[in-house]
Formats: structure tokens, C-alpha cells, sequence
């Protein structure tokens, strides 16, 4: 027996160590890939100043999902603060963030569409496939309106991940958006608002870093292990566009952060952002999502 339990606990032991030698060598490739180089050729967006751009850049960035990181003044945020893991702060986009005053626009299109930093590296959190099919009309809008800011604090990004993330990222399970983006995809052409199935279709490209780029939903990688897994937004069995047989009662659940039945969806949602999208917006969204099919 004591033979047995030597040969048993050897073996355990045989294991563990196995175990945590994949563990490192999967942390060891996440890093390798946090500090890859991505060579993505794009074409710069022309500057813009005027006040309509920069009236739409702003409505863009309260309305799509910025400034749930950003901030409400695009100063920065902190994103994530869990003691025993992720940390994550967005930085100060406003010129006063010296590593943003420097940027040129050929960096605003490599970072906002393509999740790639000047220097080339991924940007690890920016979810970046949001916006990669931004036009160049509101892109440039973006822009000039970030540009029009006065300096914040100007804090950098700060990003600590913790060694299972960064396992996870080297093994795989989870993905940083330079590698879900079709780089070769050109940018949509100019969009005109308007409440037509089309128009919702490039509303809803803000909604394919929790709810993935088939709206499918589902548990979203790298999320805390607290968060409840992203809506399926098709309008199937079990979808969560079943419920809402009218435009009117879809906006006020985006309005209001409440399903018709008047429980609440988790906070994980940024309602606080996509509530501020006007009428035609929300209008065109909810047509093309209750006119998708599996």
C-alpha cells in the first residue's frame, strides 16, 4: 500500500507539473503575440475641424460605446479593477495625453478600425472590430472631435493581466481584435441615417465585441467571471429580439435598461451609452435585428 500511495503521489506530482509547465508556456506565447508587430496598410483620413464633424464626432463617442471606456470627457477610465486580477485603464484620448498629441491620422485609422497601436503592436482591450467598418465620413468626425477636446490629465493606458488571462490569450481563448478584423475589408461608404434595415446593419457593427460578429451572444472571452454571457440578438426562440414585437418597445428597453416585463438587464450592458443613440438610430437597429435569421 505505502508503495502504491508513493507511486500515486509521484504521479500527481507528474501532473502538476506537466500542467504548469503548459500554463507557462502558454503565458510565454501571450506575450509573444502582446508584443507582435502588425503591418496593416491603410489610407490616412483627412483631418476636419467644422463644427457639424465635430457635433457628430461627439454624438458618435456618447452614443457608441467610447466613452464606457473613455469616459464621459474622453479622459480615461479605469475599465476593470479586480484586485486578484484583470486591471485595465483606457487612457486620456484628449491632447493631453502626450503618446495622443503625437498621433498623425494614419495612426487614428491603424488604432479605431484596426485595433493596432503606432508602434504597431496590438492594442490588447480596444475592441476595436466595433469600429473597423466606421466610414470614413464618421471616423473623421471621431476624430475631430477627440481633437477638439481640451488636454485632460493625460494618464496613458495601464493594462495588467493577471498569468491565467495571459494563459488563455497565449492558448487562444481569447482574442485581441487585430486578430478578428479582416484587415482587407474596406471601410463602409458613407452612410445617411435613416430607418431602413440597411442603415441598423452599420449601427450594429458597435455591437460585435460582447455579442460577436453573428450576434450569436454567448460568454465573452476575457470577461470577469462575473459577467452573465452577451445576448443572442437574433429574433429566435431563446433570442433576446423575441421579445420585442414593436420599434417602440426596443428603444425603451435601450432607453431604459429594462425588459418589457420590467426586470432589468444586467449593467454589463452599456446603457448609458447606447441609450443616448437617437430615434432613427434605435429605429434602423431594431430592424435589422428582427429581420436576421440563423
Amino acid at each position: 500500500m505505502a508503495r502504491y500511495l508513493r507511486v500515486a503521489a509521484w504521479s500527481l506530482a507528474g501532473v502538476v507539473v506537466a500542467a504548469a509547465g503548459v500554463v507557462y508556456g502558454a503565458m510565454l506565447i501571450g506575450d509573444q503575440k502582446a508584443g507582435r508587430t502588425i503591418d496593416v496598410r491603410v489610407a490616412p483620413v483627412a483631418y476636419r475641424d467644422d463644427a457639424g464633424s465635430i457635433a457628430l464626432g461627439k454624438y458618435l463617442f456618447e452614443s457608441r460605446g467610447c466613452m464606457e471606456c473613455h469616459g464621459a470627457a474622453a479622459g480615461g477610465r479605469q475599465v476593470f479593477d479586480d484586485p486578484a486580477g484583470l486591471q485595465v485603464r483606457a487612457p486620456d484620448l484628449t491632447p493631453g495625453n502626450a503618446e495622443i498629441a503625437r498621433y498623425q491620422p494614419i495612426d487614428w485609422v491603424r488604432s479605431i478600425r484596426h485595433g493596432i497601436g503606432p508602434s504597431g503592436r496590438p492594442l490588447l482591450i480596444m475592441p476595436s472590430e466595433d469600429y473597423n467598418r466606421l466610414s470614413d465620413d464618421d471616423l473623421a468626425a471621431l476624430v475631430a472631435y477627440l481633437r477638439s477636446l481640451p488636454p485632460g490629465l493625460g494618464a496613458p493606458a495601464d493594462i495588467r493581466m493577471p498569468w491565467f488571462v495571459r494563459a488563455m490569450y497565449g492558448a487562444g481563448f481569447i482574442r485581441d481584435a487585430a486578430s478578428k478584423i479582416d484587415h482587407k475589408l474596406p471601410p463602409s461608404p458613407a452612410m445617411v441615417p435613416s430607418v431602413t434595415a440597411q442603415y441598423g446593419g452599420y449601427v450594429a457593427n458597435a455591437c460585435q465585441g460582447c455579442h460577436r460578429a453573428d450576434l450569436r451572444g454567448g460568454k465573452i472571452p476575457g470577461a470577469p467571471p462575473d459577467w452573465p454571457p452577451a445576448a443572442d440578438l437574433r429574433p429566435v426562440s431563446g433570442g433576446a429580439m423575441a421579445r420585442y414585437g414593436q420599434a417602440a418597445a426596443f428603444i425603451a428597453m435601450m432607453r431604459s435598461g429594462k425588459r418589457p416585463d420590467g426586470s432589468a438587464i444586467s449593467s454589463v450592458m452599456p446603457f448609458d451609452s447606447f441609450g443616448r443613440m437617437n430615434d432613427t438610430d434605435l429605429t434602423a437597429l431594431y430592424l435589422y435585428l428582427a429581420g436576421l435569421r440563423s
